[in-house]
């Protein structure tokens, strides 16, 4: 994790370093507005104190930006939306900096050449040692550098919004039943229907889905951005996907209607009934705080679905654990199908250690970031701890897939539309120490 988890002031340290990050990022708009200054001498309004306050009033807010999306309580697509905002501009700084980095290099440069030119006076160098003019091709090309990384973001976002990728794992389960060896669980995840405008695309990526030949499909939560009426077009679809073994799903915050507008409390709770209902008829096994048990040759196992249950104070939480692992304590594996990832730790891994292996999503890795296979980041990681890909505490582990549709913005940069495929094995990580 990197310096900018200080904000969340989760100990002493990070106390301590909140305000080093705040000095150092006034420092950027510092010398940024420097490099602005020095574009040209014929844009005098660069160097007019009208334009010097909103540069600071705007660089400020910005600044309260971040602070506001990690310490607030609003509604998680504002806080997305925020933090979008604050690293597209930072994007934008840093290009720019390089630029003014490269012409105080050559300003450093020049200055020491003049100093030693024997023909120069000592009081003449003396008087004009800073008076080397700033580059204006440099400040201008700077201005452009800093604007292509904002359009190629722009270009790209609406190219990745169908470009689904498989991802594969193998879950090592000691506990597991031989039956279950080897076993394919394949997992989708955030749908958010109402922001599909590809039919074709999204009936691509199913098709994909359904070739991997997964004897279990999981799904977990979020099938529509707030009306079930959203499925009208794509209940189809979905139906498609089938399992030898089942397709077992759980809802999403999303999937309550708290984001949308409804004349009365019987109109939100039919909007939860259709969508119910829309499970059932694609097929689908929707647990809500409730499990399945899933035998194979005489062997049993547990599928266990909560409903949303997230630990930040705004998120809905609908989940009940006590009901969801009701009469499951014979089972020697058990699989959890949970939304918000966040849950895991704040009480599967303390209050539920029968849990095996939770499967989330919610996060959609911001839709924004750099996804390889060693490396991965994106600004969801100041919000979420566990935010894509396999984690592992002890004997529990968590899968978090960044998710099949998008949210708010309909795009994707670096962090591409998942569709994940496990394979099952009865023995220990050998990469994991006991």
């Amino acid at each position: 994790m990197t310096v900018i988890n200080s904000l969340f002031l989760i100990n002493t340290k990070q106390n301590f370093t909140s305000p080093l990050l705040v000095a150092g990022l006034l420092a950027i708009d510092f010398y940024v507005l420097s490099g602005v200054r020095g574009i040209s001498k014929k844009w005098r309004f660069l160097n007019n104190k009208s334009f010097i306050t909103a540069y600071w009033l705007f660089s400020c807010l910005l600044i309260a930006d971040i602070l506001f999306v990690i310490f607030s309580r609003v509604e998680f697509g504002i806080r997305l939306i925020l933090l979008v905002l604050f690293f597209l501009v930072l994007l934008f700084k840093v290009s720019y900096v390089l630029f003014i980095l490269i012409d105080d290099l050559r300003r450093v440069i020049l200055y020491y050449i003049n100093r030693r030119k024997k023909t120069l006076l000592a009081n003449t160098v003396q008087s004009h040692q800073f008076d080397i003019p700033r580059s204006e091709f440099l400040m201008k090309a700077g201005l452009l550098a800093g604007a292509i990384p904002l359009a190629a973001l722009k270009l790209n976002m609406k190219s990745g919004l169908y470009d689904y990728h498989i991802k594969r794992h193998t879950l090592y389960l000691p506990n597991l039943p031989k039956s279950f060896d080897g076993i394919k669980i394949g997992q989708i995840s955030d749908l958010h229907t109402g922001n599909f405008d590809n039919k074709k695309a999204v009936l691509g990526g199913v098709e994909m889905l359904m070739r991997e030949k997964a004897d279990l499909i999981f799904f977990t939560g979020d099938l529509v951005d707030s009306q079930s009426r959203e499925m009208i077009n794509y209940q189809d679809v979905f139906s498609k996907i089938k399992a030898p073994l089942g397709v077992y799903s759980c809802t999403g915050n999303h999937d309550y209607g708290d984001y949308s507008w409804w004349p009365d409390i019987a109109a939100k709770k039919k909007n939860l009934d259709d969508l119910i209902a829309v499970h059932k008829n694609m097929g689908w096994n929707l647990l809500m705080n409730e499990n399945r048990r899933l035998k194979v040759n005489g062997e049993e196992i547990g599928i266990l679905g909560v409903e949303n249950w997230g630990e930040l104070v705004w998120v809905p939480k609908r989940g009940k654990m006590d009901l969801t692992v009701k009469n499951t304590d014979d089972l020697p594996v058990k699989l959890l199908l949970s939304h918000d990832p966040s849950h895991w730790r704040a009480q599967i891994l303390p209050q539920y250690p029968q849990i095996d292996i939770m499967f989330s999503g919610h996060t959609h890795g911001m839709q924004l970031g750099v996804q390889t296979n060693h490396f991965q980041w994106s600004p969801i990681e100041y919000i979420y701890k566990e935010w894509a890909g396999l984690y592992n505490e002890g004997k529990q582990q968590l899968y978090v897939n960044v998710g099949y549709g998008s949210f708010e913005v309909q795009g994707r940069v670096g962090i591409l539309p998942e569709i994940t495929i496990f394979e099952l094995k009865a023995t220990t990580n050998p990469l994991i120490k006991a």
